[in-house]
């Protein structure tokens, strides 16, 4: 599960992490105003790499699912996670597992007031999905989910579900459209990542800000 994040990375080394993306991007002005977050939660404006007209794109995103095709968005479910092991059949993320895939910086993720991190405190990629809402009268959302594993073994402690974690490097290889046998390949980076590097510290103490009627857990 990931139900809160961090992304506290200063912002020069942010800009060096997001440099192959900045050129294209459509709300690059974002940087400017980028503020260290160190508790990341459902419902709030994500950052986030997707692919956009054919090139990767910094964005922001509600955290939150949000289907193209629901009707009314204030029922139903918002699901803040998408199970690895079911987002290719599951009629609310098989589209986005297609075609719509994005990356979500971060620097730790908490479970059970704990934080996990890498031990030299470098960032990582959250994998997620994300979608496009489009209301009767116009009004206009993107929204994303984060994509959760089974539990390695430095995780299994504090829970049995844990962020799948997309390596540095194959970040334009998740991004991009591809057929059933790209898809294929991507299923590989769904398994549990390897916890050597990765550390675990006591987490400042957090206020839940998630309202479970409107989130949900996959």
């Amino acid at each position: 599960m990931c139900g809160c994040y961090s992304l506290t990375t200063p912002r020069d080394t942010l800009r060096k992490v997001l440099a192959p993306w900045l050129a294209n991007s459509s709300s690059s002005t974002w940087l400017s105003h980028y503020v260290p977050r160190a508790e990341i939660h459902p419902g709030e404006p994500v950052l986030a790499l997707r692919e956009h007209q054919r090139h990767a794109d910094a964005t922001h995103f509600l955290w939150g699912f949000l289907a193209s095709w629901v009707k009314d968005p204030w029922r139903g479910p918002r699901p803040i996670n998408a199970r690895a092991e079911t987002i290719a059949e599951k009629p609310s993320f098989r589209s986005a597992w297609r075609h719509h895939r994005c990356l979500l910086p971060s620097d730790g993720f908490h479970e059970k007031g704990q934080r996990i991190h890498r031990c030299n405190g470098e960032p990582f990629w959250l994998a997620g999905l994300w979608d496009h809402w489009i209301g009767p009268d116009g009004s206009e959302v993107e929204t994303c989910c984060v994509i959760t594993t089974r539990a390695n073994a430095l995780v299994r402690p504090l829970h049995t579900r844990m962020p799948v974690i997309v390596p540095n490097g194959l970040e334009e290889a998740w991004l991009e459209e591809g057929d059933a046998t790209h898809l294929h390949a991507l299923e590989r980076l769904l398994n549990p990542w390897d916890p050597h590097d990765w550390c675990v510290s006591r987490a400042p103490n957090m206020a839940s800000r998630t309202n479970p009627n409107q989130l949900q857990l996959f």
